[in-house]
């Protein structure tokens, strides 16, 4: 069964999107076109990218945060809140944390959290 799960150890983000498009045009052209296997495979690709996209946006909002960049100023640059934005990445760092050590994936152990909620402050801290 197509899952998620099943595809994204199979694509970079790059190759997810390549995919996701190709399969997207012929849909649009005539989605009777396209088979049952792949009409899921888009439904799971567009989830594969959509968390994809999330991760990297979050681990760009740690940068910037490392950088100097304000949760104004953050949350200007996503078109949200400093608090919206602050709470995101608060819940991708909870997120980080509950991965750490399960099979295949990394996540943050218990220093790693613990620096990245550092990091992350306060919304109305810097």
């Amino acid at each position: 069964m197509t899952t998620p799960q099943s595809i994204e150890p199979q694509h970079t983000l790059l190759t997810a999107v390549a995919r996701l498009d190709d399969l997207r045009i012929r849909e649009s052209l005539g989605p009777e076109d396209l088979e049952r296997a792949e009409l899921l495979e888009l439904l799971a690709l567009s989830e594969v990218v959509a968390q994809k996209a999330a991760y990297g946006r979050q681990l760009t909002v740690r940068a910037a945060r490392e950088a100097g960049a304000s949760w104004s100023q953050i949350g200007a640059a996503l078109g949200t809140s400093k608090q919206a934005a602050w709470e995101a990445h608060t819940r991708w760092i909870d997120v980080q944390e509950a991965a750490h050590g399960r099979p295949g994936q990394m996540g943050f152990d218990a220093d790693d959290a613990a620096a990245a909620r550092a990091l992350a402050g306060e919304p109305d801290g810097r």
